[in-house]
């Protein structure tokens, strides 16, 4: 084994409890925002922006942590966006004592920084692994994040009852569990996150690089886009638009299920059954990806998602069994492109412009789950949720099309 792979493993380790971490952090967040926002301001309006708002908070960060990591590494752009997601979170614990919504609304946005900041952590556990096992890789550290994201809404209830023993109200509890976690997984990554696996991937294709550092990308978005390969195009892509199709289906599944009178519990279990599937079995996809190529798993990504719309499309409000398969196919399409095109994106470009591209990547991602909920909502409340799922699955096809022609060369 050499000094590589033992740098591996101790990286891969360190991302997994991180990722513990910082998923159920942003998951208790995120699970009481949208209540707490619409109490604060008296209007279901302002509850749909708080998603919104930290989701946009995570794409605005995406970039300048990307240019952190070239110039400096890793750790020190994981250690600011889980700091700053931890003031973000302390502020919103602030604003419900306050009752000020408007308040809440900026502290989503910095918030948004813990998400970037765990969803950029997969490209971290790429950095120093095997080509042939750096899908892998990828999953691992996806994987990771499903006990957080599983564990985390089901503490937003008791912390909530902890602070009220303390005086304050509920909904502070929630947020100020978020910080200390957020503030652990800062922590985990400052003090174990060593050596930097992005500074230790540059030395070894530019010895220079360990000592001179890494020089910040400060290109702009449409220049990146400009520079990337064909190849990091369609990763890209295929990452940004799996986001776009998954939260946009999503988030307005809870709406459809509500106008048959559904139960909570049972629209929390076809959720949940959804969030399960995004990460369970990303190991799965990460095998086939290094073992098939990583083009022909985006392209099972992509049908997975047409055929989840559809099944999902069709599906009556009161018919929870078919909308739970068509959210777990919609789960699984989801893992699939994140982990095939993260590992298509990181091999398609030159280990010095890999944050940058990533960063980009990150940004895409993010704006287009913002998009893809706005649509959504748009679409739902003018046409109906079948119309949602014809749209998502016709989103889908191009990203499907463009990779079987990209596998063609090879089957030749």
């Amino acid at each position: 084994m050499t000094v590589v792979d033992v740098v591996q493993r101790r990286v891969l380790r360190v991302l997994a409890t991180t990722q513990v971490l910082g998923a159920a952090g942003v998951t208790i967040g995120l699970a009481v925002s949208t209540l707490i926002a619409a109490a604060l301001a008296d209007a279901d309006v302002v509850g749909g922006l708080a998603q919104t708002a930290a989701v946009l908070g995570a794409a605005a960060f995406a970039l300048p942590a990307a240019r952190l990591a070239t110039r400096s590494g890793r750790r020190p752009a994981l250690v600011l966006g889980y700091g700053v997601g931890a003031v973000g979170a302390a502020v919103a614990a602030c604003a419900v004592v306050l009752g000020s919504w408007h308040l809440l609304l900026g502290a989503l946005v910095l918030f948004g920084a813990a998400s970037s900041a765990n969803l950029s952590a997969r490209y971290a556990g790429a950095d120093l692994a095997h080509p042939h096992r750096r899908a892998r890789s990828v999953a691992l550290v996806v994987w990771a994040a499903t006990a957080g994201a599983v564990l985390g809404p089901n503490l937003a209830d008791p912390a909530g009852r902890v602070v009220a023993l303390l005086g304050l109200p509920a909904g502070t509890g929630p947020y100020l569990l978020s910080a200390v976690l957020f503030g652990l997984a800062a922590l985990v990554v400052l003090r174990f996150l060593r050596p930097d696996p992005l500074v230790v991937a540059r030395a070894a294709v530019e010895p220079a690089a360990c000592c001179s550092g890494g020089v910040a990308d400060t290109r702009g978005a449409a220049a990146l886009w400009r520079s990337l390969t064909p190849a990091a195009r369609l990763a890209l892509s295929g990452v940004a638009l799996c986001q776009t199709a998954m939260v946009g289906l999503m988030s307005m599944t809870p709406v459809h299920m509500d106008h048959a009178g559904s139960s909570l519990r049972v629209v929390g279990l076809v959720i949940s059954l959804h969030v399960a599937a995004m990460y369970v079995a990303s190991p799965l996809f990460g095998w086939m990806a290094d073992r098939l190529g990583r083009v022909p798993v985006l392209a099972i990504g992509a049908a997975l998602v047409v055929a989840a719309s559809g099944i999902a499309g069709m599906a009556p409000a009161h018919d929870a069994p078919q909308l739970a398969a068509g959210l777990a196919l919609l789960g699984f399409g989801w893992s699939a492109g994140l982990v095939a095109g993260s590992a298509l994106l990181t091999e398609s470009v030159p280990a010095a412009d890999r944050p940058a591209a990533q960063g980009l990547s990150d940004l895409c991602m993010n704006a287009g789950g913002a998009v893809g909920g706005v649509v959504a909502g748009v679409v739902v409340s003018t046409w109906s949720y079948a119309a949602l799922g014809l749209l998502v699955g016709f989103t889908a096809l191009p990203l499907l099309v463009a990779c079987l022609f990209a596998a063609l060369p090879r089957v030749r």
